[in-house]
């Protein structure tokens, strides 16, 4: 007796969800190793976002605890404590720029809450060189920047985002896309004068971190820490915008959008046939002239003649009217 063996095969991609439930990870976590490079991801061929290859799932099943403890993001109390100093000493290095944020939330308060490698702090306590930050008394020329307002954390944080989403173009055009998600639209219009180009670029540019409803405080607040607001980090979006875009041309053209067809006219009901009418100049079918409409006689005139003639003295004349004798 023979028999038939159904073998299921196992898919070579699987959806970010579920990779990160196999890796034994919460979704921020997952997220936030796919920004850093730790997950490697492909296209999906439907166009339906980013995969997992089950290659790099099965890499990482064994790894699983390391790669947790690489992802781990501390805020500004827990770093501190991670560091051994205290909560401001933190924030004057994370503003002057000595340490830059991994990610970003907005609280309740709609105010930006930064979160910090813990991996990174680490490496930033033990180096020998930073020793007279954490214990002494911070140099006159880091006091004289603080006093000035400055605050680096929105750059430092676009400048690794900028790698995460460099990391994941796919093309040319998809680089320069990438490049010109931190520009304003003026800055794009301004650099790039073919129609076609620039409409281009402008659908390949990543959208901000989604934290809210589009046109919600939370997503607005996105907006503005995407986009560079300081003069030289301005100039410089611009001129790699303006490489990136040349590159992209010698790769090839941007695509031109297709012409549009009309619509065809909707079809409506063909009226009802009607029978041909005569050719001109000939006769059309005779028709029958009206009978004459005679005049009714009054009632006393009818009486009056019925017994007329029911008379005998009745009498035809030459003349039209009727007399008796």
């Amino acid at each position: 007796m023979s028999g038939t063996i159904l073998t299921q095969t196992r898919p070579l991609t699987c959806a970010p969800s579920r990779a990160a439930r196999e890796l034994g990870l919460r979704r921020r976590e997952f997220d936030l190793a796919v920004h850093l490079g730790r997950i490697r991801t492909v296209p999906d061929e439907g166009g339906g976002g980013r995969r997992v290859p089950r290659t790099e799932i099965d890499r990482l099943l064994t790894r699983t605890d390391s790669l947790r403890e690489s992802v781990k993001a501390a805020g500004t109390a827990e770093s501190a404590a991670l560091m051994g100093i205290p909560a401001a000493r933190f924030t004057r290095f994370a503003r002057l720029g000595l340490i830059t944020p991994v990610t970003w939330y907005p609280n309740r308060y709609r105010a930006v809450v930064w979160l910090y490698l813990a991996q990174e702090l680490r490496q930033f306590t033990a180096d020998e060189r930073n020793t007279r930050l954490l214990t002494g008394r911070t140099p006159e020329e880091l006091r004289e920047l603080l006093r000035t307002g400055v605050d680096r954390r929105p750059r430092n944080w676009r400048g690794r985002h900028r790698g995460f989403l460099l990391r994941q173009a796919d093309g040319p055009w998809a680089r320069a896309g990438a490049v010109a998600a931190f520009l304003e639209p003026g800055e794009i219009d301004h650099l790039l004068t073919d129609p076609h180009e620039r409409a281009y670029v402008r659908t390949l540019r990543p959208a901000p971190p989604v934290h809210g409803v589009p046109g919600s405080p939370a997503a607005q607040l996105a907006e503005e820490l995407m986009t560079a607001d300081e003069p030289d980090e301005i100039d410089w979006l611009r001129s790699e915008l303006t490489q990136a875009v040349t590159a992209a041309r010698a790769a090839g053209p941007a695509p031109h959008p297709e012409p549009r067809t009309p619509a065809p006219a909707p079809r409506t009901s063909a009226p009802a046939p009607q029978p041909p009418g005569p050719a001109p100049g000939t006769p059309g079918p005779a028709t029958r002239p009206p009978h004459p409409v005679r005049p009714r006689a009054s009632r006393g005139l009818r009486d009056w003649l019925y017994k007329a003639l029911k008379s005998p003295s009745w009498t035809t004349e030459t003349s039209s009217r009727p007399s008796r004798s």
